[in-house]
This record gives structure tokens, C-alpha cells and sequence, in this order.
């Protein structure tokens, strides 16, 4: 089960195509959801969570809860949409591609994949552009 929780005045237009899609994300790599929350925050709620969980001072765009166990997924995605809105315009895309991209990041990183290596992080980038497409092609 995906659910969809948040603590901004933010909504998803499309919570039924993104939780559809980030089932067949999971699926693709080969693992199975059990329950994966998403909640959507602001910059001050996950600066909090990322002192508080992490000892990390810093501001992010996703901080992710892991609880699976085995090749069943489950977990809490924190995501601050201020953080996506500043990166969508550093990276020039559009606000709902680089939240695709974070949301499918939280998922990835559930399935085994890495980013604090400059290899790591070429091939969860890589990972990511191949599950926004699919999210294009199955609309």
C-alpha cells in the first residue's frame, strides 16, 4: 500500500497514477511493497527530522525510513517540497519531473541502491531517469 500524507498545504493532483507507478517500480526491480508512506513537508519539518534522526544540520530534499525486510518494502519517504521547487529551478525541469525523481530516489535506495559515491551516484541518477520514463509511458 502507498499512502500519501501532508503536513503543508501541498496536495498531489495524481495520488492514484504516482502510487500505480511507484508499484511498478517496485515491481520492476524485482521486490514487493508492503507499505511505503510518503510524506510531504516543508524545509523547516525535515531540517528537524534530519538533526533530530540523523545529527545532520543541513537542509535536504528527502530523507527516507527504512523498514523492509527482505525483498518486501516498507517504510516513511520524507520529502520537502521546498527543497524539490528550489531544485526543479536549479536543474531546470519542471516540478513534477524532479518530484518524480525524488520519490522514485526514496524507493531506489529501499532496493539496494547507493549515492555517496561518485559511481554510486551515476548509477541511481541513471535509475531514476529510467523510472520517471516509465511513469510517461504507462500515462
Amino acid at each position: 500500500m502507498i499512502s500519501f500524507n501532508y503536513e503543508t498545504a501541498f496536495s498531489l493532483d495524481n495520488e492514484t497514477q504516482l502510487a500505480d507507478w511507484i508499484v511498478n517500480v517496485i515491481s520492476e526491480e524485482g521486490y514487493k511493497l508492503e507499505e511505503i508512506n510518503y510524506i510531504f513537508c516543508d524545509d523547516e519539518y525535515l531540517h528537524k527530522i534530519n538533526v533530530e534522526y540523523l545529527n545532520h544540520d543541513t537542509l535536504t530534499d528527502i530523507i527516507s525510513f527504512d523498514y523492509s525486510v527482505g525483498n518486501i518494502l516498507q517504510g516513511d519517504i520524507f520529502i520537502s517540497t521546498e527543497r524539490v521547487s528550489d531544485n526543479a529551478k536549479d536543474f531546470r525541469v519542471v516540478f513534477d519531473e524532479e518530484l518524480k525523481r525524488v520519490m522514485s530516489h526514496g524507493v531506489l535506495h529501499y532496493c539496494g541502491y547507493k549515492d555517496k559515491s561518485t559511481a554510486d551516484e551515476a548509477i541511481m541518477r541513471s535509475k531514476e531517469d529510467e523510472k520517471i520514463a516509465m511513469f510517461h509511458v504507462e500515462q
